[in-house]
This record gives C-alpha cells, structure tokens and sequence, in this order.
C-alpha cells in the first residue's frame, strides 16, 4: 500500500523590502511638515492680523521666531532621537504642531502668540529635513540620493497643498475650526505612520538596507578620508565648516528671492500669470531633485553636483534681472533655472555628508548644517525687502530697481560655491 506523497516544503517567500514603505511615509510626513510649518506660517500672518489688528512688525516677529525657536530644536534634534526614538520624537513633534495651530488662531495676548510659535516652531522640524534624512538613513545607503528625493518631494508638494487650502478652510469655517480640523488630520495620520511605519528598523524586519540579501558584502559609501570628530572636533573640521557655510549661503539667498518672486511678478505677468509662475518653479524643483537622486552615480563627486545646481540658479537669477515687464519668455526661462535648484539645495547637503563622514557623525552633521541654515534663512525676507525699496521709497519692479536683489542672490550663490569647492578633499 502506498503512502499518500507529502508536497515539499517551500522556503518562505521573501519579504518586500519595507524601506519602500518608510520612502512613502516620510513623503506624507514631508507634506504635513513643511505644508504646515514651513509654507503656512505667512497665512497665519494674514488671519492673525485679521483678527486681531496688532501691528504687522509684531506678528512678523513670531513668524520669524517660529523659524529660529525651530532652528533651536534642529540642533538638538540627534539627542531627542537618541532618547525618545525617532518614531516617538515624531508624534511628539505632531502633537506640539497641531496644538500651536490652534495657539496661532486662539492667542489673545502677544505673548500666547509667541508660545504657539514655541510649539509650531519645535513641533515642524521633526518632519522637517533633518528628520527626514533620520528615518531615511537606516534604510538606505547606496540608494540614499533617490529615497531622499522621493521623500523630500512631499516638502514641493506640501506647499501646492496647503497654501491654498488654508485660505479655502478659512473663508469657509473660520481660522479656528481650520486648525482644529487640519491639526486633527495631521495627528490621526502622522501618529499612525510614526508608530506602525516608522518605528520599523531593518534589524527588527530582518532586512537589511537598500534591499541587500544577507550576507551580501557591503559596498563602501564613506570616504576614505572620513574620521570620527567627536565634541569640538566637528567644528573645526574644514569639510564641516565649508558644507555648512554652502548650504546656509544658498538656502538664504533662495529664500530671500523666493519670498518676493511672486510680488515682482505681478506686476510683469498679472496675479495669475505670477501664480502659474511659482507653480512651474515648484515643478522644476520636484523635477531637479528627482532627476538628481535618480542619475548620481553613488560615487560622484556630490560638492561637484551641487556647484553645479548653484550654478544654474545663478543663470535663472541673471535671466530674471535682465527681464523687463512683459517679457514673459525671458522671465519663464528665470523662473526654471532657478526652481531647478531649490529643492536640490536641502537635498544635496545631506548627502554630500553621507560621504564625507563617518556613519555615526552623519545624524549630528546633517542636524546642525540644517539649524544653522534655518537660523539665517529665517532672516532673509526681512534682508531682501531692504534690498527692493527704491530711492523714492516705492517698491521695485522688474527691469527698474532690481540690480541690488538680484545680485545678492548671484553673489551668495557664487559664495556657497565657493564653500563647497574649498571643502573638497583629493581622491582616495
């Protein structure tokens, strides 16, 4: 009598490679983070002055606050990982943006207003690059350049979001329910992601970065020449010192341009002419940085690569300072250089240390390159506005009054490629 054939077994298959799944949360956390804490801080300018009448230079002062405070908690953004996690600094973060927001709409005194600041400015950099690049890190090495592309898109795509949402939710329900309602959102996704997505490791998944198969020899990404620089030691380190310099350089001249593009185009293309304008210039910077991430080579000279979208943001400023009202084609061929570049410029730093420092250095290198630059950014529209006021006193338009705006941009620009080549280092 024969016995019945009992089927092989079949090895298990093999788990999907989960780092995907982190990519596409830190994109939806990029969203909710520089929607609501980079782009949407102008419009809470405009419905607390609205509501309450105080003077414009006070309610600027938190915006500027909200920025630096940020800037603050950046820097110290390594150790509260450290301590906490970086799933639960990330709810945490959350939690502390949405009630700032509904601070921001209930604040009846100036000084609540400068605590919503203290909430929305701590709460956002959690999502913000700096936490990004953490959830990144674990997951990719090789493929670093691509999966921080894709999640620092959801920063371009947070401010087509928000921006005109905000102004929508507000003039049908009113600045407080508009808060209550998005910060509501906000919570319930980003507390699912950061608990259920985010608090996955590779080690826990039994996967290993970048998809390897185990036991795979690991592929090299650090330099040669990187050290570990311990305490002081990161800050006299030139490569530190020129990197920082670059990104803060360039980050303060885009912001200063940025902050003001839409006023000058309105008055050479007309309020939508200028709107699909700023449009295109968040496209083409979706669109560089993709095409970065995507066509870098892992051992490409990554300072190269940046002077490089430097550069092209320099020729886009020098189209947009020899347009004149009405020429449109001119002022278009402006607006795409430079967006190429912007979202490059928060993009490539992060990177460019990724090779240059030793693993562990990384976190704290990338946390400070981004405090500092925020901390100057945040006084750049302050900075520019001074740069566009004619002799009379009126504003300045394009073609007429404009030389001294944007040639700061070219010259900061020319600065922080003058950083990133002076921090270069011979090949291994």
């Amino acid at each position: 009598m024969e016995l019945p054939m009992t089927p092989a077994l079949q090895p298990p298959a093999p788990r999907a490679f989960y780092g995907a799944t982190v990519v596409r949360a830190a994109f939806v956390l990029a969203i909710f983070g520089w929607g609501v804490g980079f782009y949407s801080p102008a419009i809470f300018l405009h419905a607390v002055l609205a509501r309450t009448g105080w003077a414009l230079p006070l309610v600027s002062s938190a915006v500027t606050f909200h920025f630096l405070f940020g800037a603050a908690v950046v820097a110290c953004l390594p150790r509260i990982h450290t301590r906490l996690g970086v799933a639960a600094t990330t709810a945490v973060g959350c939690a502390a943006l949405a009630t700032g927001l509904l601070g921001w709409a209930l604040a009846a005194q100036p000084w609540q207003l400068f605590v919503a600041a203290v909430l929305t400015g701590g709460g956002w950099v959690t999502m913000g690059a700096a936490g990004i690049n953490a959830i990144i890190s674990p997951w990719f090495v090789r493929g670093r350049p691509m999966a921080l592309a894709k999640a620092y898109n959801g920063a371009s795509l947070g401010g087509v979001i928000f921006s005109p949402l905000w102004g929508a939710l507000i003039a049908a329900m009113g600045f407080t329910a508009a808060t209550v309602l998005v910060g509501g959102v906000m919570l319930a996704i980003v507390g699912c992601l950061s608990f259920y997505v985010i608090t996955q490791t590779p080690e826990r998944m039994g996967q290993r970065p970048d998809g390897d198969a185990p036991g795979a020899p690991a592929r090299a990404i650090t330099s040669a020449h990187a050290r570990p620089l311990p305490g002081r030691l990161l800050w006299r380190d030139r490569s530190f010192r020129t990197l920082a310099a670059a990104m803060a350089l360039s980050l303060f001249a885009q912001a200063g341009l940025i902050t003001h593009l839409y006023s000058l185009l309105v008055s050479a293309m007309g309020a939508q002419g200028a709107g699909l304008a700023m449009a295109l210039a968040t496209a083409c910077a979706i669109g560089g940085r993709t095409v970065v991430g995507k066509c870098m080579p892992p051992d490409a000279d990554r300072r190269l690569v940046a002077c490089v979208s430097y550069a092209v943001q320099i020729g886009g400023s020098l189209l947009l300072a020899c347009a004149a009202e009405h020429q449109t084609a001119l002022i278009l061929m402006g607006v795409v250089l430079f967006g190429v570049g912007i979202g490059n410029a928060t993009s490539l730093p992060p990177l460019v240390a990724q090779v240059e420092f030793v693993k562990e250095d990384v976190p704290r290198v990338v946390a400070l390159i981004v405090a500092m630059s925020q901390g100057l950014w945040a006084l750049a529209p302050a900075t520019f506005a001074l740069l566009l006021v004619t002799g009379n006193g009126s504003p300045a338009h394009l073609g007429a009054g404009t030389g001294l705006y944007f040639g700061a941009t070219v010259l900061l620009q020319l600065a922080a490629i003058a950083c990133m080549l002076g921090g270069r280092k011979p090949a291994a």
